[in-house]
């Protein structure tokens, strides 16, 4: 696959404008979002971006909510990366919902997120249903591909060693688990292309509209998402939106 460099100016500079677009967007639909796939009640935990805290999910959590799903914050404060302490809380916080519902946990992660939500799928397989990300890049494979970067480095040493880190997504098999991947090549943040992998077996990715900072309020992502949470476990079937939806999904056939 092709790898690309960091998004263009004007999808960077244009965030904030097209962010207040996403949840204007989100708020005209919300009557559309009443038709979308209901829940049948088991946790989903959602993991905010980099710089962000739980109250970036608040919106996103209350649809979910609203579908009859037990949606959990994430309750570590702002993500700052990979500190000691959301390492050992991430594992602690999938422990302790899983063992409260006694059953698997679907994971949604924005953006740093969704690289978190990955590598608890790797580690605790038998305790996560599926993974959804939202512009997360998890595939980067050179620093240039995220605008974020400086910020992520100005933490860095708070981080964990490292050499603790895990390898790179290109270098190990695909995640144990279902998983979509929802991008957007209006990201102004981070390269598309770092937020997909090679469809396959229980794996794809989506391609929606959205600003960077909009994932968590796009109708379009809300509606990826709802469907995708309320498949049987164990029943994984790609993303086929509604017909009357199809032309706001450009990659699904």
């Amino acid at each position: 696959m092709v790898r690309g460099t960091a998004p263009s100016l004007f999808w960077h500079l244009t965030e904030p404008t097209r962010c207040a677009v996403d949840v204007a967007q989100f708020v005209a639909s919300r009557s559309m979002l009443k038709g979308a796939p209901g829940g049948d009640g088991h946790p989903v935990l959602v993991l905010p971006g980099l710089g962000a805290a739980d109250t970036t999910t608040i919106t996103l959590r209350r649809f979910l909510t609203g579908l009859g799903y037990e949606a959990h914050k994430w309750g570590l404060g702002r993500n700052i990366g990979p500190t000691r302490k959301a390492v050992d809380g991430i594992h602690a916080l999938i422990t302790r919902v899983s063992d409260a519902y006694g059953g698997p946990v679907s994971l949604v992660g924005w953006s740093l997120g969704g690289i978190f939500a990955r590598e608890l799928a790797r580690d605790h397989p038998h305790r996560v249903r599926q993974v959804i990300t939202l512009g997360s890049p998890y595939n980067m494979t050179d620093p240039r591909q995220s605008r974020a970067l400086p910020a992520f480095e100005l933490f860095s040493r708070l981080h964990i060693p490292k050499d603790e880190f895990p390898p790179p997504e290109h270098s190990r098999p695909p995640i144990p688990v279902p998983a979509t991947s929802i991008y957007s090549k209006t990201d102004g943040i981070v390269a598309w292309e770092s937020c997909v992998e090679e469809p396959g077996h229980r794996r794809e990715n989506v391609q929606v509209s959205s600003s960077h900072l909009g994932y968590g309020y796009n109708p379009t992502v809300m509606w990826v998402v709802a469907d995708r949470l309320a498949q049987p476990e164990g029943h994984w079937r790609p993303f086929a939106p509604p017909p009357g939806l199809a032309a706001l999904y450009p990659n699904v056939a």
